[in-house]
């Protein structure tokens, strides 16, 4: 993401380190400032071609990247967490207003002073990070992805005066007869002389 205040040999050059990883490398430039765009289409090929081996990145511009015009800060906002990158850099204004307002991303770099080639190789921050779009509901890898997580639930029979109450009309509203039977059975059983505003349907015995 970058506006007007962003240089853009800075920002073709950032794109370029990421268009090397490989052919089918997406970069993508999303701005509101069509002369900043203009000119990193411009000198995309340049900057590439300055590689040493740059049919790599050649390759990935040429099919796979993007430069996307927007109307102001928000929509690029929209289109960033769209797209939900594994990387997304900011060079922009007002950095911290973009802090708050993107959810989807894998790792955020936040300035011209910081390139993602850092979190690449050197600044510390976990870089194995969801790719493919899975930045909307997932974030880097960490300790949590490797424990097991186990829940339970335990309950009164009193608890269960409003626990299968509501349990019991959310299934039958569902459709799903035997789970709100599986509750009223409970009520029966519990509260056997309630009279239930309700309906608790009486289990015939087998």
């Amino acid at each position: 993401i970058a506006d007007k205040t962003a240089d853009p040999m800075i920002v073709a050059v950032d794109m370029v380190s990421q268009a090397e990883h490989g052919v089918d490398s997406p970069v993508w430039l999303v701005t509101d400032s069509k002369k900043l765009a203009e000119k990193v289409i411009d000198i995309m090929p340049k900057v590439i071609n300055d590689l040493p081996h740059p049919e790599a990145a050649l390759s990935a511009w040429n099919d796979y990247g993007e430069v996307i015009l927007c109307r102001d800060r928000n929509e690029m906002a929209e289109v960033s967490d769209e797209y939900a990158a594994e990387h997304v850099q900011i060079i922009a204004e007002d950095l911290d207003w973009y802090l708050q307002q993107l959810e989807n991303y894998g790792s955020l770099f936040l300035g011209e002073a910081c390139t993602v080639a850092y979190g690449d190789k050197v600044s510390g921050t976990n870089h194995i990070l969801p790719t493919k779009k899975a930045g909307r509901y997932s974030g880097g890898l960490n300790v949590g992805k490797f424990i097991k997580t186990l829940t339970y639930q335990r309950l009164t029979p009193d608890a269960n005066r409003k626990i299968a109450a509501v349990a019991s009309r959310i299934s039958r509203v569902e459709g799903m007869e035997g789970h709100a039977r599986s509750a009223d059975i409970r009520l029966r059983k519990y509260f056997p002389e309630e009279e239930f505003a309700f309906e608790v349907y009486r289990q015939k015995g087998y």
